[in-house]
């Protein structure tokens, strides 16, 4: 691991919540973004617009195809991240897939409890498809709690009867708020980030006094059966590693093409550190390539679409 990799995530260590005086929410996100946040790249243009009634950051490569749309759902335990701190990873996957993506400001914890930022994930969706985006063109990505929200966001979608994006992106996806995966205590002490407490800790905020097995908060207790490709992303030293290896069996399980990759040695979304982990950059391509070998080719018929209402 590099000096500039173990300070940011020393940074961020020192930012997560502790159990024996949690921060205040803003202070925790205020350490967050001090810690995370990186730029969008520099060809990678930014705006401020408004997707399902929220704030979002749309970010257009150069050069981008009109085709392909990506939605993506931030991480940050549902109590803090927003599309600013994410410009840079979202950036940097927008720009290696050629597509404009858009990432929205849902609304976090513990002012906003689930399912408040379920009902933000779906609204955007719901947007993107009655404002004409095939769904063939459209693809999904999210980090962390955001990878987890996006897969409850999915399953919103298919029980509101809404069509599904074409393959869907996930790195070190939370899909259990129970903390049921043996990696919550065996790899405590290999993650640099997080311990049991941290996460529980986001949980306890963002559910409250709600059922954790919930099917919309802990997506992985789900019926999965129907959802498109998945990649999920994940690194061995992460208290969040049996999330992914469990979504990734109860995937499969149903049915659905879905394709594991677990890097080892690396930590909690080690994407983020893209210029500087030769791993991380590896990551992303992979996930760009992912996203575009389904998208389809076809150009959208205007005449068979129908506004979602």
């Amino acid at each position: 691991m590099s000096r500039q990799q173990r300070e940011a995530l020393d940074a961020l260590l020192r930012s997560a919540p502790r159990s024996e005086k949690p921060p205040t929410p803003e202070e925790q996100r205020n350490g967050f973004a001090a810690a995370l946040t990186r730029p969008a790249p520099e060809d990678v243009a930014t705006r401020r617009t408004v997707l399902g009634g929220r704030p979002a950051l749309e970010l257009e490569p150069a050069g981008a195809s009109g085709r392909g749309r990506l939605l993506y759902l931030h991480g940050g335990g549902y109590v803090v991240g927003s599309p600013d701190t994410h410009a840079g990873l979202v950036g940097e996957l927008a720009r290696r897939a050629g597509l404009r993506a858009t990432s929205v400001d849902y609304r976090l914890a513990p002012e906003h409890l689930f399912p408040a930022a379920l009902d933000d994930g779906l609204a955007a969706y719901r947007e993107l498809l009655a404002s004409g985006t095939d769904p063939r063109h459209l693809v999904m990505a999210g980090d962390s709690a955001g990878g987890g929200l996006s897969l409850a966001t999915l399953l919103a979608a298919r029980e509101a009867g809404l069509p599904l994006p074409a393959a869907v992106v996930f790195f070190s996806p939370w899909v259990d708020l129970t903390l049921a995966g043996d990696s919550i205590r065996s790899k405590e002490g290999a993650d640099p980030i997080f311990t049991a407490a941290d996460v529980r800790a986001c949980a306890d905020r963002y559910v409250g006094s709600g059922d954790r097995a919930h099917p919309l908060a802990s997506p992985l207790f789900a019926d999965l059966t129907g959802l498109p490709p998945l990649l999920v992303q994940v690194g061995a030293n992460e208290v969040l590693l049996d999330d992914a290896v469990r979504l990734a069996g109860r995937a499969g399980a149903a049915g659905v093409e879905v394709t594991l990759e677990v890097g080892p040695g690396l930590p909690h979304v080690f994407q983020h550190h893209y210029g500087r982990l030769d791993e991380a950059d590896a990551a992303l391509d992979r996930a760009a390539r992912f996203l575009t070998a389904h998208l389809s080719a076809a150009h959208p018929d205007p005449d068979h679409l129908e506004p979602v209402h």
